[in-house]
Parts: C-alpha cells; structure tokens; sequence
C-alpha cells in the first residue's frame, strides 16, 4: 500500500515537474501550445508546435499522466514559416477521448498538462459575472464602497445643459471609469441572451446588490437588471436618451473608484458630465466623433428592454411592463433617426468609432417581434438585416475602433430561428458566408486565426466563436467546427505567447497577472472573469499614445513584426479588460459548461 502511494505521489510531482517545464519554456528553442483549459472528449483536438528551426517532425506522443500509457501520432499538418517562428505545425489528436490528464511529446519538447473530459469548463458560465460585479459603479460590492455618486451633470444638449440628473449605477467600461450605453446595452443583451439560450446551467449566489446570498434569481438576471436599471436611468423619458458618462479627462488618475478625485468643472470629485444621444458630431475641446444619426445607439437600448421585458416579467411584473414601453420608444424613435451615434471624444481624439447601424435596428425589430408578434417587426427586421448581410470587420484586414459593432449580430440569428422559411435560409446563409470569410482568411496559419488583430481583437474572436456555436446548432453543419474549436483554444493558451486571455482561467495557467487596472496595480486584486483586449497589428502598437511597456517583456521571443501582446500593465492595448468583451463569453462559456451538465 505504501508502495502504491510513493508511486502515486512521485507520478503527480513528475506531472507538476512537466506542466512547469511546458509553461516556462522560454528558453527552448521549441514549445508545443495546448488549450491549458483542456478539451471536450468529442472535440477537434489540435496542439500547435513552434520551432525556432526547420526541425522535421515525423510524429508524437499524447501520454496520460495517470497510466502512464502513451500513443504515438502522425496526423500532423505542417504550417509553415509563421514569424518569428522558423517553421509551424498543427499536431491532431483527436482520436483522444479518454477523459484524463495529458501531455504531448515531440522529440525533447513538452506541452503543458492538460485535461480530456466533459467537465473540464464545470462552472466557468459564472467566472465573467465576477468582472461585472467587480465593475460596478454606485454601490461596488467586490470593494465594498461606493463611487460617483453624484452623477451627474448634463453637457452638450440643446436645451438642458447644466441640469442635474442622477445616472449612478451601471458599470465601468473597463479599466478607466468612463460608461457608455453602446457597450452596457450590449453586455446587458448579451448575458440576457447567454441565459435564454443555456438554460438551467446558471447559479444563484449573490444577491441584486452583487453581495454574497442567494435570492433565488440567477446571478446572471441580477447583473443585467443592474445594467438595465441604469440604462432606464439613462432613457428617463421618450424624448430623451443619455449616450455616455465621463470622458478621457479620466484619464488623469489611475486610482481605486471610489478614490477618483478627476474635476470636470464641478470640484473634485464630483459630478461627472453626461452626454446626450447625439446624431451630429460633437464633443468637447476640440475634438469631435462624426455621429451621424440615433439608430446604432437607440437600437441598442430597445433590443435590451424588449429582452429584458421578456425575462422579467414573472420576476418584476411593474419592471418588465415598463421596459415593454420603453423598447417600443426607443425602436421608433431609432427608425426616425437612421446612422450611427458615437461616443464622445474630449481631450483625446479616441472614441469609439461605431459607424454601422442596421445590425442594431436588425436585433431590435427581430426582438420585439419575438416578444410581441407584431408581423411589421419581422418585415423591418428583414429589411434592416439586408443592409448588412455579413457583420463588415469578418473576413477585414483591419477595421477603426469599434468601428463595426457589436461584433457578432445576434439579429441574423433570431431572423434564423423564426418560421418563415425562405426569411430562415436567408439569414442562415449570411452566418455561413461571414463565417466562412474568417476561416478562409485564417486557413493558411498555424492557429487558423482570420481574426483582424484590431484593438479588442479578443472580443471579435469571442463573437466568431459565439456565430459559429449559433450557426452549428442551427444546422448540425460541422463546417466550421476546426476553426470554432482554434478559436475557443486561442483564447485558452493555443497562440504565440501561450498566453490564457481570461483572467483566472485556468487557475493553474498562464493568464494576465498584470493587467491594465487600477484594481491590480495597487492592491493587487485579482480580475477574475476579465478578458483582456488582446493581440493588436504590431503598428497599432506603435501608434497609440501612452502605450509603453513599464517591465522587460517576458514574451519577447513571440512577439513578431505583425502582432505583438504584452502581459504589462502599461500595454492597455492589449491587456485592458473590457466589461462588454467580458459579458460577451457568457454565452461561450455557459455552452461549453453545458457539456458537463449533458454529459
């Protein structure tokens, strides 16, 4: 029995001895990438080699860390020169479906341990609800205080300029303290969505407030009403809709929220400047967007409570009945005012410059037809949805910020889903040809990564997954599935920097431990949930102001002449959490969990 043991614990420190070497392995000349997650037992199992020589592989070796049984492979797909990398290779194991623990071997290199099994994502559909509660502005229950509690004073607005009004709630747009109903609309739409369509999978733990104690309502539901509350605070009647609070004279200070002392003419402190839904261009101190109408920004709001209607209403009758007349509002006063309405610039020319806007009217005219069955909603949906049949950034080399957004246009699919048959082929048929785009443009690398490393490129390939997972269900077309599944795996450690871009997923892996936060830089909390901007275009990089590296750059032998990524706090181009990319894989992870709850 002793025996037994010592054999056991040697074979569990030989494991632990080959997961350090597999994530430190900055001083070989080769490393094997793996999902540090783990992999599905009916996945598309694919490790993707690097090398920094032309070293020919033949085979390798998936072994289990429990037998000790290995088999021997040769289902590899050489690459290519991939900079910096001499040559590439993708290593197929799929053949692997024995749930257990792995590693891959390829002459004296070593991947990290990884897990097979059905429950490797257990639980990870409530990892982005910690980002969210972590980003909430008023009451903020992870630091257990309150901030911007004035907010705030309207600016910019024809006849009520200078007014008080009170906007407190909502959340933070990512590390700065900025917020914004583009991206809260979305991120309110989006975790609504992940739980309509994984339904039993979320849990109750916290409270409304976001403390811990459960209240019998999923986690989930209490985070989008608390987006919801602050967007109805935003819309206080049918004439008027708020865009945005704050600007880049936030800037100034990277502190804790409740310690963000930025003046804006009101002392310190104080209130903040709220601005209008604007169809012209406009901004303060020079500089301007170039809005252009009300739709982008209006549709957003009336697909969010008309949603939000829906799933409410047995929970907050008043609530969700108040959210049905704003939904309805807001859709016509957006079709009255087509074009994109944009975030506000100050001291900076940076703003979001969202320029599409049909996606928008789109989602909201198919879902107020789904909640309403109003056949004039169906018709306008097909309308709107045939202005932009393919979301424009897929299949890109590059896009401006935001410049097409949300990224994933949830309307295609809820135009897919209804019972008009031609008005379904339709649309099924636009998700596969903006699919098909990505992946003919990824086809050719390593990763098959046709993603445009654009700012935030992370939350477009976070959207690419969400279309693809959409597409298959719908179709039971296996198309896509390769490069679904090289997706979901960059994001889990299969890209150049080995590198997790979910903060805290896996516990064990190599995810940001220092992100652009306020939070992480002086009190070292954790951002669990968080998902980081991820790679930009090496360019971009270069561009941007104030973007520098503030320690040595640990990932310096990845980093190529195209796309760079910088674990660094000072890098807030590539690894500043974002609070809509973050709600944004509610969806992603709640599917993925799902398979352990099907198993």
């Amino acid at each position: 029995m002793c025996n037994t043991n010592a054999k056991y614990h040697m074979k569990k420190l030989l494991c632990l001895l080959l997961f350090c070497l597999g994530m430190s392995g900055l001083k070989a000349e080769n490393w094997i990438r793996v999902n540090q997650v783990g992999y599905l037992t009916g996945d598309v199992k694919v490790a993707v080699m690097l090398l920094q020589n032309k070293e020919k592989i033949t085979h390798f070796t998936v072994t289990n860390t429990e037998t000790g049984k290995s088999v021997k492979l040769k289902n590899i797909h050489n690459t290519g020169v991939q900079h910096p990398f001499a040559m590439t290779a993708r290593l197929d194991f799929s053949g692997v479906k024995t749930p257990g623990t792995y590693f891959i071997t390829v002459n004296d290199t070593q991947s990290p341990v990884f897990r097979i099994g059905n429950d490797v994502y257990a639980g990870m559909q409530e990892y982005p609800l910690r980002y969210m509660r972590q980003q909430r502005c008023g009451y903020n229950p992870f630091l257990k205080d309150s901030c911007h509690v004035h907010d705030g004073i309207i600016v910019l607005h024809p006849t009520r300029t200078g007014e008080k009004i009170d906007v407190t709630g909502g959340w933070h747009d990512a590390s700065d303290y900025l917020q914004y109903v583009t991206t809260s609309a979305n991120a309110v739409y989006q975790m609504m969505f992940a739980y309509i369509n994984c339904p039993g999978i979320f849990e109750d733990h916290f409270d409304s407030s976001g403390n811990p104690g459960a209240n019998n309502i999923p986690d989930i539901l209490d985070e989008a009403k608390w987006g919801l509350d602050w967007l109805m605070k935003m819309n206080p009647d049918k004439d008027t809709y708020f865009n945005q609070i704050a600007d880049d004279r936030d800037h100034r200070m990277a502190v804790l929220p409740m310690d963000d002392k930025v003046d804006y003419g009101w002392g310190a402190a104080m209130e903040r400047p709220v601005y209008p839904c604007s169809g012209e261009p406009y901004g303060l101190m020079g500089n301007k967007n170039d809005s252009k109408g009300l739709a982008s920004t209006l549709g957003k709001y009336a697909s969010a409570f008309s949603l939000g209607a829906d799933i409410f209403q047995n929970i907050y009758p008043e609530f969700s009945g108040e959210l049905r007349v704003k939904a309805a509002e807001a859709y016509n006063k957006g079709a009255a005012n087509p074009g994109a309405c944009q975030t506000a610039p100050c001291t900076s020319p940076y703003y979001y410059e969202e320029d599409n806007w049909s996606d928008d009217m789109e989602l909201a005219a198919a879902q107020l037809y789904k909640s309403t069955g109003e056949k004039k909603y169906l018709k306008e949906a097909v309308d709107y949805g045939r202005l932009e049949p393919v979301t424009p950034w897929m299949g890109a080399d590059s896009a401006h910020h935001y410049q097409w957004y949300p990224f994933v246009n949830l309307g295609h699919y809820l135009l897919s889903v209804q019972s008009d048959e031609k008005v379904k082929k339709e649309f099924i048929r636009n998700m596969h040809l903006g699919l098909n785009r990505v992946a003919e443009r990824g086809a050719d690398n390593a990763f098959l990564n046709g993603i445009p490393f654009i700012w935030c490129s992370n939350n477009l390939t976070t959207a690419f997954i969400t279309q693809a997972m959409l597409y298959r269900e719908l179709t039971g077309d296996e198309s896509f599935r390769e490069t679904e599944t090289a997706m979901r795996d960059w994001l889990f450690g299969v890209n150049p920097w080995g590198k997790c871009m979910i903060i805290g997923l896996p516990e064990n892996g190599d995810y940001p431990k220092d992100p652009h936060s306020a939070l992480t830089n002086l009190k070292g909390y954790r951002l669990d949930g968080g998902i980081v901007d991820g790679p930009v275009y090496t360019a971009i990089f270069n561009s941007l102001r104030g973007v520098h590296l503030r320690n040595e750059d640990k990932y310096a032998p990845f980093q190529s002449n195209t796309v760079v990524y910088h674990d660094d706090y000072s890098d807030y181009s590539t690894n500043e959490p974002t609070m809509d990319g973050t709600a944004a894989t509610t969806f992603m992870l709640a599917k993925l969990a799902s398979a352990a709850k099907n198993k």
